[in-house]
C-alpha cells in the first residue's frame, strides 16, 4: 500500500466461508442449484411456502455448527486485535465462523443462529429449528423466522457502513463474487472518497477492475499474509 493506513473497511463474502466446507449459493453444486432464489431467499417464497423456508435455514443452521474456522478467519481477528488503528469487518455471510475466531463482525445480511419475530421484531440466538414453530421468547407469538436478509430486503446497519466507508483509508473485499448489490458497490464509495482498495479472492470478482489491486488465492492463505504485511508495516 502507497501511504499510511489508519481506518480499514473489511468485506468477507463467501469465498471466505467455502474453505470451512460452507457451501456456497453461487458456485456450481452451490445451495442455489437445488433451491430457486425465488423460493427459500425472499419474503413472497416464506409467505407461500414457510414449511420450506423452515426446512431450508434449519438444514443450514445445522450444518454451519458442524464447521471450523479457517486460517483466514482466524487472521482476520487477529488483525481486529493488532491494529492500532480503526477497522471495521463487515461480514455478508450469515455464518459464526468470525465470532467464534474471535472477531466482532458487522453481519448486512443476518445471521443463522439467529431468530426473528415477525410481531415483535425481538431477536434470539437460536441454535435449534424453526420447522415447528416454536413461539417467540419475548412475546410467545408463533411467528418466528430466520434472522437473515433476504432478497428484496433491506442489510442491516447501512448507515454506519457508508460512514465508515466514507471514513476508511483501505477497503479491503475477501471471497466476494462483486454481484450482490449493495455490497458490490462499496468499492466504487470508498473509491470515491479518496480510499485505497484491496481484493482477495480466489478468481476476479465481477467488480475486480474498480480495486487498485487484486490478489488472487485461496483466502486461507492470501488473508493471513496480507495481515502480516499490515502489522509489520
Amino acid at each position: 500500500m502507497s501511504r499510511s493506513i489508519e481506518n480499514i473497511v473489511i468485506l468477507t463474502g463467501a469465498g471466505i466461508s467455502a474453505e470451512s466446507g460452507i457451501d456456497t449459493f453461487r458456485d456450481a453444486g452451490g445451495l442455489w442449484e437445488q433451491h430457486r432464489v425465488e423460493d427459500v431467499a425472499t419474503p413472497e417464497g416464506f409467505a407461500r411456502d414457510p414449511e420450506l423456508v423452515q426446512r431450508f435455514y434449519d438444514m443450514r443452521r445445522a450444518a454451519v455448527q458442524e464447521v471450523e474456522p479457517n486460517p483466514a478467519h482466524h487472521a482476520l481477528a487477529r488483525l481486529e486485535r493488532e491494529f492500532p488503528g480503526e477497522l471495521l469487518l463487515v461480514t455478508q455471510n450469515v455464518d459464526d465462523l468470525h465470532e467464534r475466531a474471535g472477531a466482532s463482525p458487522l453481519h448486512m445480511h443476518g445471521e443463522l443462529l439467529s431468530a426473528l419475530c415477525a410481531i415483535c421484531e425481538a431477536r434470539h440466538r437460536w441454535t435449534g429449528t424453526l420447522i415447528e414453530g416454536p413461539p417467540c421468547p419475548a412475546c410467545a407469538a408463533k411467528a418466528l423466522r430466520p434472522d437473515v436478509v433476504w432478497f428484496g430486503e433491506m442489510p442491516y446497519q447501512m448507515d454506519r457502513i457508508y460512514r465508515a466507508l466514507a471514513s476508511c483509508d483501505l477497503f479491503v473485499s475477501i471471497g466476494t463474487s462483486g454481484a450482490v448489490y449493495p455490497a458490490a458497490g462499496f468499492v466504487q464509495e470508498a473509491k470515491g472518497h479518496g480510499a485505497q482498495t484491496l481484493e482477495l479472492n480466489l478468481e476476479p470478482s465481477e467488480g475486480s477492475h474498480w480495486f487498485d489491486e487484486s490478489r488472487h488465492g485461496r483466502a486461507g492463505e492470501l488473508v493471513p499474509e496480507w495481515v502480516g504485511e499490515v502489522l509489520t508495516t
